[in-house]
């Protein structure tokens, strides 16, 4: 079964498309105050653009929806707001759908840190509108331009509704917003000092711009063009009937996963709360497929907690590691991992995410490899050409699955290889395929970088981590896509 050719985003697409939303002109502060992970910008600039940086009041809207748009200008100034619907659109990437301004913007103070490490922006709103009803269901942009000097940043946001789709796209915003350091060093991985790999009380909020964390992020836009964007740029250009949600919806329900045949999980989907893993085991039981075109899902468990301005579920923190009971049965308490995560706060309440993905993030968890084949005569290899043994150059990385769950009635494991990361030595990918009870499947691909197969969009530049690049499009990760999206669909027929 193919995706279908008469739906919503086969019309959207054919709408003019644009490249006026790249980066033509931006500026960074020069210096940082940013910790040295492995994930920081390489070229030391800040990523932070104080002449305009924005950010948007909900995650996630909807049609008659308000949405406010903060933004600080350093000098104060007038800007533009230009806003696109980002997918294929003749191989253009974007449809422009809105144009605002000149609006006046004022210099907006950044907050000072409170005892969490937690920097929340008191901003007064900059611009507001209402989400017109012919907007279809996509990811975002919000071009903020200085009308001065031209300097550019940029706002995202996720626009849903609620009809019957195919597939349902969810952003990985939770784990965007983890990583977001703003205005300097203040992700969830910052203690203000050099240790890359902080697991205490600390939190962050969505009441801020985003920071790039890699260097392959355009600044404003979390991790979206990293990990995600070569997938919806692919999924609309085939013609799939697609639908976008946040992770904050699945969180709420207002996802409404059983409204499609396949939920799919994109990119570093690493942080969820308990409730996002309750749902969407609730949607594979009631005959939901899933997939996981992400590595390192469910690691962390958040909890969510209102910002100082009384909108709900804008800050978060960590609250338990997801299987934390077997993976302290793994590590004893004189070891690094063991102790670090020993010291958490509230232990144990999360769920084993294995029984979910089908496999689990490990140790050492970062990594890269080339993704290989090891059942030439599965489904999911049909029509690739692939036997034994070949393999995807450089498809697996950053970060990757491996401990495939061993009570999980018919899962398979489809690839299995060796990761190389030079700092913490090999470790083990396991992608893997389970029948759900309802002749649906929950396929994990293993590994952040799967959508870098698919395609390369106008804008896009491929992520690397430690020198080490993720892989380029390939037709057999196409098919093997396709073959998976098939086989969603067909249960649903």
């Amino acid at each position: 079964m193919t995706a279908s050719r008469n739906n919503p985003i086969v019309a959207e697409n054919l709408k003019p498309g644009t490249l006026s939303w790249l980066p033509e002109r931006q500026r960074f502060t020069p210096t940082m105050s940013y910790d040295e992970t492995p994930w920081a910008r390489s070229d030391r600039d800040s990523g932070r653009s104080e002449r305009i940086e924005g950010w948007c009041s909900q995650a996630s809207v909807t049609a008659g929806d308000s949405l406010q748009v903060f933004v600080s200008m350093a000098p104060a100034g007038e800007f533009m707001l230009d806003v696109f619907r980002m997918g294929y659109y003749q191989r253009l990437g974007a449809r422009q759908v809105m144009s605002a301004g000149p609006i006046n913007g004022i210099a907006q103070p950044d907050p000072s840190p409170d005892s969490e490490r937690l920097m929340e922006c008191a901003w007064s709103a900059s611009y507001e509108f209402s989400i017109p009803a012919d907007w279809v269901s996509g990811v975002y942009l919000g071009k903020l331009t200085r009308v001065d000097d031209g300097t550019e940043n940029y706002i995202v946001f996720v626009v849903r509704d609620e009809r019957e789709a195919e597939l349902i796209v969810q952003t990985s915003d939770f784990t965007w917003q983890a990583y977001n350091g703003w205005p300097t060093s203040y992700s969830l991985y910052s203690n203000g000092g050099p240790d890359p790999y902080y697991w205490t009380e600390v939190a962050v909020s969505f009441e801020r711009p985003y920071l790039p964390a890699w260097s392959t992020a355009i600044p404003g836009t979390g991790e979206f063009f990293v990990w995600e964007f070569p997938l919806t740029y692919w999924l609309e250009k085939m013609g799939y009937d697609v639908t976008y949600c946040s992770n904050l919806d699945t969180h709420l329900g207002t996802a409404a996963l059983s409204r499609a045949a396949g939920f799919l999980s994109v990119g570093h989907d690493e942080y969820w709360t308990v409730e996002m893993y309750a749902n969407v085991r609730a949607a594979v039981d009631a005959g939901v497929s899933v997939g996981f075109f992400s590595g390192n899902v469910c690691w962390g468990a958040i909890g969510l907690r209102p910002s100082a301005s009384g909108r709900e579920d804008r800050v978060f923190s960590r609250i338990d590691r997801f299987g934390e009971e077997a993976l302290l049965a793994r590590y004893p308490a004189d070891h690094p991992i063991g102790a670090q995560h020993r010291a958490q706060p509230v232990p144990g309440d999360a769920p084993d995410e294995g029984q979910l993905i089908g496999a689990k993030s490990a140790v050492p968890w970062t990594g890269c490899a080339d993704w290989a084949c090891s059942l030439p005569d599965h489904w999911v290899f049909e029509g690739t050409g692939m036997a034994a043994g070949d393999a995807i150059p450089n498809l697996v990385g950053h970060e990757w699955h491996g401990h495939p769950a061993e009570d999980i009635e018919g899962l398979e494991v489809v690839s299995r290889g060796t990761t190389h990361d030079p700092s913490l030595g090999p470790g083990e990918y396991t992608a893997t395929v389970y029948p759900g009870p309802k002749g649906n499947v929950v396929f994990n691909a293993s590994t952040c970088w799967w959508a870098t197969g698919l395609a390369q969009p106008p804008g896009y530049q491929r992520p690397s981590f430690q020198d080490m690049p993720s892989a380029r499009p390939d037709a057999r990760v196409q098919r093997i896509t396709e073959n998976v999206l098939s086989k969603m669909l067909a249960s649903r027929a």
